[in-house]
């Protein structure tokens, strides 16, 4: 027997004999149901009351359905609420229109009881769907979390403990040389478990917002002008770090990106270290941006190492699949497991071609101005 709540709905109608008419019939259906007589109060109330899903005309005064529909997709708590346009004049650029905004369905006026009921249960239905991938999307995360951080961290730890247990019982027959061996082999552990943690971190928290439709809509509306400051900036950083700045080569045009300030150094950050990682001092890294010729931002980070076999690439595709249950996951995966995740959750999309011996490139193909928050 199902014991769950049954689900909110919130109709928003100027008329009341419709509000009227869609409530009784969607209670004798088993839902709960509010109402709001205009756009303004369906705001105030929708973020009040946090509904499953919202009803709403398009026709209304000073605060129309598109209006309302916009104001909640801006607000992070009720971007993810599902959202069905009712009006008698669903034209193709009216439906376009409320598409483009985040309308999840158009309910033509007239409608019949039947249509009302389906497209309720259909959008309810899908929103559900949603929450199950993303709960069974995290009890995957966890189990190989539980499988893989084990191991990986006790390789550094295994790295650190017998130079500092002879530190520590047998520093008075060791020579200076020999202390700062140890001393180097205890940082360098040290650091590569740092960035083990940082990785999962990060891995982690990009799951929780692909988790959550509220936080995932935010970034998705999200911009940032002069980003080619931050990819210049991070991409120094990075080949500093790994003393190959005289093979950085930066090609950037001024462009504003749909992307926050922080996912987009990351993301430049896991490109660039993966490039320098894998390709010998004094070949090339190229980091360029441009826009394509409809002004599409394109970002390509191009090396000149090993390469990557399409089986390789292919296993970065599937970011869940880099347990130990089935193999050994090398220096490659996780940065541009990492790089993969922020694009999918700011509608961009990563893409890589390589053949081995003969470098990698990844691209970044974002989507068109002002598109990156649409629901497609």
């Amino acid at each position: 027997m199902d014991t769950s709540p049954p689900a909110k709905l919130l109709v928003i109608d100027d008329e009341e004999w419709l509000r009227e008419m869609v409530r009784m019939a969607l209670t004798d259906r088993g839902y709960l149901v509010l109402e709001a007589a205009d756009g303004a109060t369906g705001i105030e109330m929708a973020r009040r009351e946090l509904p499953d899903l919202v009803l709403c005309d398009v026709r209304m005064e000073r605060v129309d359905g598109y209006l309302a529909l916009a104001r909640l997709r801006e607000d992070p708590k009720t971007a993810g609420i599902p959202f069905i346009l009712m009006t008698g004049m669903a034209d193709a650029e009216g439906m376009r229109h409320g598409m483009e905004l985040g309308a999840d369905d158009y309910l033509p006026k007239p409608f019949t009881l039947d249509a009302l009921f389906a497209a309720v249960e259909a959008r309810l239905k899908k929103a559900r769907l949603a929450r199950e991938q993303a709960e069974a999307s995290l009890t995957a995360l966890r189990d190989n979390i539980s499988l893989m951080l084990p191991h990986e961290m006790l390789t550094p730890l295994n790295g650190m403990l017998p130079y500092a247990e002879l530190l520590e019982t047998a520093a008075d027959s060791l020579s200076p040389a020999e202390i700062a061996e140890m001393g180097g082999t205890i940082k360098a552990s040290t650091l590569r478990l740092l960035g083990l943690v940082n990785h999962f971190l990060t891995y982690v928290r990009l799951e929780i917002a692909a988790a959550d439709p509220a936080q995932a809509a935010a970034l998705r509306a999200a911009t940032l002008p002069d980003a080619e400051a931050v990819i210049g900036g991070q991409a120094r950083q990075v080949a500093q770090a790994a003393g190959r700045e005289a093979d950085l080569r930066l090609k950037l045009v001024p462009a504003t990106l749909p992307m926050t300030a922080g996912h987009l150094a990351t993301l430049v950050h896991e490109c660039v270290e993966n490039a320098a990682k894998f390709s010998p001092p004094g070949t090339a890294i190229e980091v360029a941006l441009h826009l394509d010729e409809i002004g599409r931002p394109r970002l390509s980070i191009t090396d000149g190492g090993a390469g990557l076999t399409p089986e390789q690439i292919a296993s970065i595709g599937a970011y869940m699949q880099f347990g130990r249950r089935t193999r050994e996951q090398q220096g490659a995966g996780l940065g541009l497991i990492i790089a993969r995740r922020i694009c999918e959750l700011h509608g961009a999309r990563l893409e890589i071609s390589s053949e081995p011996g003969k470098g990698a490139e990844v691209r970044v193909l974002f989507p068109p101005p002002g598109q990156s928050g649409s629901r497609r």
